[in-house]
């Protein structure tokens, strides 16, 4: 019993985006569709532990929540909850909902899932619910698994996912892929959502784990989903690439005992050549399409900087040096200008990397930076390697007590015992 549970857990986390994007098509509605395709993994779990698996597990619960949709839908139900223009669409043709609608399920196209993540990632709703609702509509994660991934309440983030799904209801929220200008300006929007997801996996903010493997591992997941169905989309294939590069040093990034281990000090025999590989191959679709030069594909060729050197001393500083400052004209912000000091610092000396740190503070009266824990990180370990380890351990213990992740607390205190080592 226990592992038919199972088996159903997995059929359903590969299923279910694809069954609730189809539902959706019809009912415009992504609300009610998630509601039917439930209703048919709960028949699924009433219904399998005595019949079995089916042969094509997939096709069943599209099956079983096609016949409630059609249920729903002639016995009037649903008229009422959808929009106008389909309301007027149905109005007088019950006899033939039942085949229409039969037909249009039957017609499951990837187009769909496209549909569904910009209709989850659509701009009426806050980051925060885009998130949430990316994460549980294509992602497959239930509500607790996504509260504790943002670090809220499951009451919370239940709240979250219902107001989100009502504001697309009420703002009556086309469910299609836009068009144009408005797709050029909802790509971002998607991309960014991923990105961002993939952030808090690769280095969570809080907590005890110094990452969130599984969902990294999400978000890697929808970026290539991404990259097939935007197959002409240069920043999809570069957000890819960017993500697998990184993901490829996973299990490097984490010693015995889970500890943090940075990138200089990483085993590099234990990254992930494949991977590193499959990201190369996305960097190139991006460049082939002419986004080399966009924001995504020059992250993703910092990374692949890295990635090619055997080991840290080969790395190429200098053209990291040079991707940033290609970086900092397409998409200025402070953390770029952070990330661009340490290279500097690597290429050019912990003089020149601590005077490019500096510059960044003065960037909004230092505010943009004041509450990020990096930037006292990396100045403490560049005053460490001029020496002055007074100011170097005041600015170390300052990063410890404005981050939330114990295993990054962990590594900063180690810092400091190291430069206590080296001054005895």
């Amino acid at each position: 019993m226990k592992d038919i549970h199972k088996t159903i857990e997995a059929v359903w986390k590969i299923e279910s985006t694809r069954l609730i994007a189809a539902i959706a098509r019809v009912t415009r509605d992504i609300g009610i569709a998630e509601e039917l395709a439930q209703d048919a993994l709960v028949t699924a779990l009433e219904l399998w532990p005595e019949e079995g698996i089916p042969e094509n597990p997939g096709a069943w619960l599209m099956t079983a929540a096609k016949r409630r949709a059609i249920d729903l839908l002639r016995r009037g139900r649903m008229l009422a909850q959808k929009h106008e223009d389909i309301a007027r669409e149905l109005e007088g043709q019950q006899q033939q909902l039942g085949d229409a609608l039969e037909h249009s399920l039957d017609q499951v196209i990837d187009d769909d899932i496209l549909r569904l993540i910009f209709t989850a990632c659509h701009p009426v709703l806050t980051v925060e619910a885009r998130i949430a609702l990316t994460l549980r509509l294509i992602g497959g994660l239930t509500t607790p698994e996504i509260a504790r991934a943002c670090l809220v309440s499951e009451k919370t983030m239940g709240q979250r996912i219902f107001r989100a799904k009502k504001i697309l209801s009420e703002a009556h929220v086309p469910f299609e892929t836009p068009r144009g200008d408005e797709l050029r300006g909802r790509v971002e929007s998607v991309l960014l959502v991923v990105y961002l997801i993939f952030n808090e996996g690769y280095t969570a903010t809080s907590g005890e784990e110094w990452m969130r493997a599984a969902l990294a591992e999400e978000a890697l997941r929808l970026g290539r989903m991404l990259a097939q169905l935007l197959s002409r989309e240069s920043e999809a294939h570069a957000l890819l690439a960017l993500m697998e590069l990184q993901a490829s040093r996973t299990a490097a990034r984490r010693g015995r005992n889970g500890e943090a281990v940075l990138l200089l000090d990483q085993n590099r025999s234990l990254w992930d050549y494949a991977q590193i590989q499959r990201g190369m191959s996305s960097l190139e679709n991006a460049r082939r399409l002419g986004g080399g030069a966009r924001p995504y594909a020059l992250q993703a060729a910092i990374a692949a900087c890295h990635m090619r050197a055997r080991t840290a001393q080969e790395t190429d500083w200098g053209a990291i040096v040079l991707l940033y400052d290609a970086l900092m004209q397409t998409s200025p912000s402070p953390i770029v200008a952070l990330n661009r000091a340490v290279a500097v610092g690597m290429a050019e000396g912990p003089a020149a990397g601590l005077d490019a740190l500096d510059a960044v503070a003065t960037l909004d009266g230092g505010s943009a930076l004041a509450g990020y824990h990096l930037f006292p990180s990396v100045r403490g370990d560049l005053l460490m390697k001029m020496g002055r380890f007074a100011e170097a351990r005041e600015e170390i213990q300052r990063a410890i007590t404005m981050t939330q992740n114990l295993r990054e607390q962990e590594l900063l205190a180690n810092r400091l015992k190291q430069m206590d080592d080296v001054r005895e």
